[in-house]
């Protein structure tokens, strides 16, 4: 069977292009051989499951222990212990009864299904009196769980682990979601109410992740590729790919599979190109397969939102590494840390998260036919930026009000809309690049359009020293683009003053570069 990129559950070594999981989640044997408790936690679609069905391979392959892998995530609804304890014990029996090495081995037969509370320990307990080696269970999908099924779970494994040199019991255990198991506290805590000196919450010794590829690995997976079939991927192509991605495993094998199979469609003759690394981005987001959808559903989210808003404003907040919901939205993959900035976790899902928001504003745009596309703007090839953002002033007076109370993000809203205008101009042709980081209190955007670059700052008014702020900010924007002239956006969103002095434009040239400060 001939390989090809995996974007669709765990990686195969005989059917999927893939690398060692292994090798990016350090520590695992070492806690297994310690006989923990231990939590894995890692976005969407980072090769958890991979990892959990190569460690049960190795385990078992090993001879010094039986290890069995559980999925949870059929028990995502079930909130209540009475029925979700059962649903795991029915769960177990299901992998066992499929392992080679366990499946002679009777499992919760004759149990008392109504005594729930005790129902896992005493069936994991019987089960391993009857093993003659240790066991290793890799419980995956566990933040499935909540409510009063996940605590009887935690604590009924924490149970039987402080008391194994009276019963036999677990050897090692890896309980293993998208988030950390500090986040499963907060589907069932309310107001920080304590569930007692014993909470189950302190099952876990350590908490480990599995981190995205490096560029190195990239060039290594695609090496298989052209291995099997002598179509390359040029080393410019794997360190684009890798820079738009950051390495995150989906996305690079989306755009990978995207640019074989759809664009070149399977012709391993044809030639990749950067061309083709755009396209692929642009149908990944467009598409929104179930990786890209599944992030926008956590934009919905109010603690999601509570971070991602003042990032898109650029607002410089700090938050505490103790804070439930930074910690969320960065084991989420939606959001990183570099340079003590907080910035999305590359640069897709930054176009994912701006273009998202904005699109409600985009699809009204387009069912009223304005602004007008492209073509309307265009003079000896280059965009009339003067008529572009006079038009979008004209719009935003006209419009402000009504459009920013449809929005969510609404502090974010002029920004949003901003870029659904930008996009509906240049979905005929051109696009756009955005840059965010917290802490700088402005949004640098760049419109492409024929070879030609139109570097966009926007920000809030908050005082006179905005417009100052913004012009050096603008300035330095500048100079890291090589371009000679930009537009400073200023929203002035101050209610009693008057549409009059908040609409302007004003153009000044600064150390030889030409500056526009439009107002609005």
């Amino acid at each position: 069977m001939k390989k090809f990129f995996n974007t669709t559950g765990p990686c195969l070594p005989n059917k999927h292009y893939m690398l060692p999981a292994q090798d990016r989640c350090q520590g695992v044997m070492d806690l297994i051989e310690k006989e923990q408790h231990f939590v894995i936690h890692a976005a969407r679609q980072t090769g958890k499951t991979t990892l959990l069905l190569d460690l049960v391979q190795q385990l078992n392959a090993s001879g010094d222990y039986y290890a069995l892998y559980c999925s949870l995530e059929a028990l995502q609804e079930i909130h209540e212990a009475k029925e979700g304890i059962p649903g795991i014990i029915q769960r177990l029996k299901f992998g066992i009864e499929f392992s080679e090495s366990l499946t002679n081995f009777p499992f919760a037969e004759n149990v008392d299904y109504s005594n729930y509370a005790s129902l896992l320990t005493q069936s994991l307990a019987r089960f391993c009196h009857l093993l003659d080696k240790p066991l290793v269970i890799l419980f995956d999908e566990v933040d499935c769980l909540s409510n009063q099924t996940l605590i009887s779970f935690l604590r009924q494994l924490r149970d039987g682990y402080v008391n194994r040199n009276s019963i036999p019991f677990i050897h090692a255990t890896a309980l293993v979601g998208m988030r950390n198991i500090r986040d499963f506290k907060a589907k069932v805590r309310e107001d920080q109410e304590t569930l007692g000196s014993a909470s189950p919450f302190n099952i876990a010794a350590e908490a480990l992740t599995i981190r995205n590829f490096t560029q190195p690995e990239v060039f290594a997976l695609y090496a298989q590729h052209a291995e099997a079939t002598g179509q390359v991927f040029p080393s410019e192509i794997v360190e684009r790919i890798f820079e738009q991605t950051q390495g995150q495993p989906w996305l690079v094998n989306a755009i990978a599979r995207q640019i074989v199979e759809k664009i070149l469609e399977n012709d391993v003759s044809g030639h990749i190109t950067l061309d083709h690394v755009e396209e692929a981005i642009q149908a990944l987001i467009q598409r929104r397969d179930t990786h890209i959808d599944s992030l926008l559903e956590r934009l919905k989210e109010a603690r999601v939102q509570k971070i991602v808003e003042p990032l898109i404003l650029g607002e410089n907040r700090a938050y505490s590494v103790l804070d439930d919901d930074y910690r969320y939205v960065l084991d989420l993959g939606l959001l990183t840390e570099k340079n003590n900035k907080l910035i999305p976790g590359n640069p897709v899902y930054a176009e994912v998260i701006l273009r998202i928001l904005s699109h409600p504003a985009q699809i009204q745009m387009d069912d009223e036919e304005f602004p007008p596309e492209v073509p309307a703007y265009v003079v000896d090839g280059k965009l009339d930026m003067k008529q572009l953002l006079t038009d979008f002033q004209t719009f935003w007076r006209e419009n402000s009000e009504i459009w920013a109370e449809k929005y969510r993000y609404q502090e974010a809203a002029p920004h949003l809309i901003l870029q659904a205008f930008l996009q509906r101009v240049l979905n005929s042709g051109g696009s756009i690049t955005r840059e965010m980081a917290s802490g700088t209190r402005r949004l640098d955007l760049c419109v492409h359009f024929q070879n030609h670059r139109y570097p966009i700052e926007l920000k809030l008014r908050y005082s006179e020293k905005t417009y100052a702020e913004g012009q050096q900010q603008l300035l330095s924007y500048l100079d890291k683009l090589g371009c000679e002239e930009g537009w400073l956006l200023v929203f002035d969103r101050r209610t009693k003053i008057a549409w009059k002095e908040k609409i302007f434009w004003k153009k000044e040239t600064v150390r030889g570069k030409i500056v526009h400060v439009v107002g609005c």
